[in-house]
């Protein structure tokens, strides 16, 4: 009888979690398979720094002269802005392959990258003192500083508004903050060719060579002058903050003033770099305007 019992037991328990099994063991030949779901959020952030992958990226890559060492194109892509693409690697000579979508899929990562991609050399980065000659005849320039700024995607968003805002340099501390990579260079969609970079060091230093250099400081904070009331048509660096902690004390410290942005919902602050966009094409309303 004991043992009739235990076989009883038993055979309900195997059967019960033979379901199981297969459930956790289908998600992950899925994600693998499809790159979707979470397994696809969690590879796109394994991109390699060699690597831009995207029909605009890969334009601008081109267009822009830096370093490639090989174009690879899908199977059957070979069409509009491909062409484009195909024709701009030819006339500077750079190799082109035709490979299987799956072959870029497994150099991607999940990023979606439209049937391009390039090996390209690093994005190389600006010195200030570079910026600062090219801009010291202008008028009003402008500047922004990324106070600790860690996403990547935030640092490509930011790029590409700077680049159609008309910002002349972006500066970025060496230290705990995100660096160039192919990820930034993918969700800036090409920006990052354009829109000089420069590294620096301690950020209260610059902020004070800036304001020598004839610059206004503003932050982008809660408590300041709502953003459309100050003045922003004089030499500016704008400073945005990062996605915890905003800007430091010390940097806040050091500006000139302190600029706000409306909140009228319930959630009391924005993305770092929707932040950004507002306050860059501020900037550039009141620039135009004042022409």
């Amino acid at each position: 009888m004991e043992k009739k019992q235990k076989k009883r037991v038993d055979k309900p328990r195997e059967e019960k979690n033979k379901p199981e099994e297969r459930r956790t063991r289908l998600p992950k030949h899925t994600g693998e398979r499809n790159l979707r779901g979470e397994a696809r959020q969690e590879r796109t952030a394994e991109l390699p720094e060699d690597v831009v992958v995207g029909r605009n990226a890969v334009t601008e890559l081109l267009k822009s002269g830096r370093g490639v060492n090989k174009l690879m194109i899908a199977e059957g892509d070979h069409l509009g802005s491909v062409r484009e693409i195909m024709a701009l690697a030819r006339e500077r000579g750079i190799i082109v392959e035709t490979v299987s979508r799956q072959k870029i899929e497994g150099i991607a990562f999940g990023h979606r990258h439209q049937g391009v991609l390039a090996y390209a050399a690093p994005v190389p980065y600006a010195e200030l003192e570079d910026i600062l000659e090219k801009v010291k005849d202008k008028e009003a320039p402008f500047l922004v500083l990324l106070d600790e700024l860690e996403d990547p995607h935030n640092l490509g968003a930011i790029l590409r508004t700077a680049d159609a805002a008309g910002v002349d340099g972006v500066l970025i501390p060496k230290r705990r903050s995100c660096p160039l990579s192919a990820t930034v260079a993918k969700t800036s969609a090409g920006a990052v060719e354009y829109v000089p970079v420069a590294r620096i060091g301690n950020v209260v230093q610059t902020l004070k060579q800036l304001k020598e250099a004839g610059f206004w400081a503003a932050a982008a904070d809660m408590d300041g002058t709502p953003y459309d009331e100050a003045d922003l048509t004089v030499p500016l660096v704008l400073v945005i903050g990062g996605e915890g902690h905003g800007v430091a004390r010390l940097t806040r410290e050091n500006c000139d003033f302190i600029l706000s942005l409306p909140m009228a919902g319930h959630i009391n602050s924005l993305n770092a770099s929707v932040a950004g966009a507002v306050l860059m094409y501020e900037v550039l309303r009141q620039r135009r305007k004042k022409k």
